[in-house]
């Protein structure tokens, strides 16, 4: 990424881990939401298509 330094690449790529790492919580809070108002209500969210998950 062009630092002068290996602290510098160091202290950017901790921070870039930090938040891939808030962000794959939240999305995965939001799948667990999804689908338990979906089993709680089957007509939640229903558009007429269906993605299999896992």
């Amino acid at each position: 990424m062009g630092h002068d330094d290996m602290r510098a690449a160091l202290i950017y790529q901790w921070a870039t881990s930090d938040a891939d790492e808030r962000i794959a919580d939240r999305l995965s809070e939001l799948v667990d939401e999804h689908r338990k108002r979906d089993a709680e209500d089957p007509d939640y969210g229903d558009s007429g298509t269906r993605v299999p998950v896992g």
